[in-house]
């Protein structure tokens, strides 16, 4: 499987993202030196796509597929990527608060500590729908992990699509996400743009 092996905060800083979206408490010091160059449009585009597919940890390939899927959906094809994107379960697992990042989070469901609808699970990009409740294992939940993360993640926001019990480690989504509960700040605009060339 392809990793990306480049620091985060260097990537956050080459696209100009705040590494608190990516649940990185850490902050860096350098900063960027950027000429003052125009960006092209084409620039900005794919900057807005590089950004995306970074926040959620997903590859070029997988990135596209998402899109075709999207642009086949009825609705606008912007909010269908971004409720896709938002709704897979690593992403759910790190926002329900069970994981500190969402790299994390996708490590928790490959090592089939997952389950939905009482079924394991370990495909991180699997895509939960309404009514769908997430759980960690009965025997992961007593292990020390579980207990650092929720000291870590304890005063973090759950959106308001998802329920969570931290104690019982159990989440529930009540329903798929608006464009406006996303607080990923993506232009999703610009990734339509750059595809539909």
């Amino acid at each position: 499987m392809a990793v990306n092996r480049v620091p985060v905060l260097k990537r956050c800083r080459s696209l100009g993202l705040d590494p608190i979206y990516l649940g990185i408490d850490k902050k860096s010091n350098r900063e960027l030196k950027r000429a003052n160059r125009k960006v092209s449009e084409y620039g900005l585009q794919l900057r807005e796509k590089q950004k995306a597919k970074f926040i959620y940890g997903v590859l070029e390939k997988p990135f596209r597929n998402y899109y075709k899927k999207a642009d086949r959906m009825p609705g606008m094809t912007g909010t269908n990527l971004m409720v896709m994107l938002e709704t897979r379960l690593d992403n759910v697992i790190f926002r329900l608060g069970f994981a500190r990042t969402r790299k994390e989070a996708r490590q928790i469901v490959d090592h089939k500590h997952v389950l939905v609808n009482g079924k394991q699970v370990n495909i991180p990009s699997y895509l939960v729908k309404a009514g769908d409740t997430i759980e960690i294992k009965e025997k992961c939940k007593g292990s020390q992990r579980y207990k650092d993360i929720l000291e870590v993640t304890g005063g973090r926001l759950v959106p308001e699509w998802l329920e969570a019990d931290a104690e019982a480690l159990r989440g529930t989504v009540k329903e798929l996400p608006s464009r406006e509960a996303i607080d990923v700040p993506v232009n999703e605009v610009l990734i339509v743009e750059l595809y539909s060339k």
